[in-house]
């Protein structure tokens, strides 16, 4: 069976694996241990966005860009796809307001565009009959008109991988002939190889 995997990156880093000595992850090894053997993967789609150094963690990029670039030589069917960060103040409501401040100024920070650069590929790709069945990984409920649509449409399996090992979103589950789930079992049996063969790209020491 062809098929085709989408992954939302961020969706999937604070669902499974954020907190966790598992990030220097291979998707393709873990989605072998999920997917049954009738599947075969042609491609994995990688939807994520760069992100930015901070005084608390001045590595944070180069962790992501290590991790990427790993990820690019050790599974030839993967393929990335960026967003963007966009940050600008807004007026929240403090949780303890006191007499005379009710809120406060802050500055938030959204990753933007993954979750609609998934969904377009997943379309777009169904509509050139490049799959029989894509299999999204992501808890992200606005995913959920692109999988209704290629159901409809184009009659495509469409399987959902909730990242993390709890509760899946309703608006997702609907469309999805099946649902999986990402557990730590199969996180510890999916890493990486360090150094990268033929390369010299390591897990960062810090993972």
């Amino acid at each position: 069976m062809r098929t085709y995997i989408y992954i939302d990156g961020f969706n999937f880093y604070y669902g499974a694996v954020k907190g966790t000595p598992y990030k220097w992850l291979d998707f393709k090894a873990l989605l072998t241990k999920i997917l049954r053997p009738n599947h075969a993967i042609l491609c994995i789609k990688y939807f994520t966005a760069l992100v930015s150094d901070t005084p608390q963690d001045p590595t944070k990029s180069i962790r992501q860009k290590t991790f990427i670039r790993a990820l690019q030589a050790h599974i030839p069917e993967l393929e990335v796809f960026y967003g963007h960060f966009l940050s600008h103040e807004v007026i929240a409501p403090l949780a303890n307001p006191s007499p005379g401040k009710r809120s406060v100024k802050i500055i938030k920070t959204e990753e933007k565009g993954s979750d609609v650069n998934l969904a377009v590929h997943l379309l777009n790709d169904a509509w050139l009959d490049r799959y029989d069945c894509a299999v999204v990984i992501s808890n992200d409920s606005d995913l959920s008109e692109a999988m209704g649509l290629v159901k409809q449409h184009h009659g495509k399996l469409i399987g959902l991988i909730t990242p993390g090992d709890k509760w899946t979103s309703k608006q997702l589950k609907i469309h999805a002939d099946f649902v999986r789930y990402v557990r730590p079992g199969a996180l510890q049996k999916s890493q990486l190889p360090s150094p990268i063969p033929g390369t010299s790209l390591y897990k960062p020491s810090s993972w």
